[in-house]
């Protein structure tokens, strides 16, 4: 197997994950390059432009993208009748996965995943075997498309004989994949919520969220805590308010876009900056 020295890891998060733009961004400047890409719902959209050119001059493109997105006529757009009808028709979801089908197709340069720039997996949960499935391979489409399916917004992705939902249901923040890959330099780029300590649920409709909170915390907590002695691991700061109880699944709410890249690209630059980070890091680890 080889070995993919420094990996980006791009965890899930939904709206928020435009704060993953202004990290890639931090991270480019600087000189510090993936030898692998792994990433998540958002993640793994975001970690797919990124994987099919790493240079800065695509995190502008990117962001461009999430202002689009921000308009009207984006992923999740649509009116409160379209999204009944819809609801109605398909019993299980909101949205159509057309739009987002399309901007992948307009965006991304290649259609396969072998044939990114970097390597490149991302992670879906098969609900057949109820379990995480990796995508290493074939359509790059299909499977940040599997990867992004959240569930109740959007279908799930049938692939073959499976159906596929949502990667955060299984493995929200990836470390441990890219660990399995070889990395022994992990840049994670969260979204923020796991910088905001829990509380109680106090409302009937903040149960479900913090149930998943925990579950997906736990999971990325574990794997931080199971890291070997030789890898390290860089938790970049989102630099964001990040919103409390119900906020945080205002999925549609996109009108803070450009203030969440800048937000993080400057809080991950100030982090680099303060860790001597640049692309020497590379060779020495950086700091802890």
């Amino acid at each position: 197997m080889p070995q993919h020295r420094v990996a980006f890891v791009l965890g899930g998060g939904g709206v928020l994950g435009a704060g993953e733009v202004g990290m890639l961004r931090a991270l480019l400047e600087a000189g510090i390059s993936p030898d692998l890409v792994v990433g998540t719902s958002v993640g793994a959209l975001n970690g797919a432009f990124i994987a099919a050119d790493p240079s800065v001059e695509a995190t502008v493109r990117l962001a461009e993208i999430w202002r689009r997105l921000s308009a009207e006529g984006g992923v999740f757009s649509g009116s409160l009748a379209d999204r009944v009808g819809t609801a109605v028709r398909s019993r299980t979801h909101l949205h159509r996965r057309g739009p987002l089908r399309e901007l992948l197709a307009e965006h991304l340069p290649v259609e396969r995943i072998e044939d990114l720039a970097v390597p490149f997996q991302c992670v879906a949960a098969s609900i057949e075997r109820a379990a995480e499935h990796w995508f290493t391979t074939g359509s790059l489409s299909d499977a940040v498309m599997a990867s992004a399916a959240v569930p109740g917004l959007l279908a799930p992705v049938k692939i073959g004989d499976e159906h596929y939902l949502d990667g955060g249901l299984v493995n929200s923040i990836p470390v441990s994949r890219a660990v399995e890959l070889g990395a022994r330099t992990v840049y994670v780029l969260q979204v923020g919520r796991i910088e905001r300590p829990l509380t109680p649920p106090t409302k009937p409709w903040d149960v479900a969220l913090v149930a998943f909170e925990i579950a997906r915390r736990h999971r990325f907590a574990a794997d931080m805590a199971a890291l070997p002695a030789d890898v390290v691991a860089h938790v970049l700061p989102s630099g964001d308010e990040t919103p409390q109880g119900m906020a945080q699944l205002r999925y549609r709410d996109v009108r803070r876009v450009g203030r969440r890249v800048e937000r993080a690209h400057a809080a991950t630059a100030a982090y680099l900056g303060a860790q001597g980070l640049t692309a020497a890091g590379r060779a020495t680890g950086g700091g802890a």
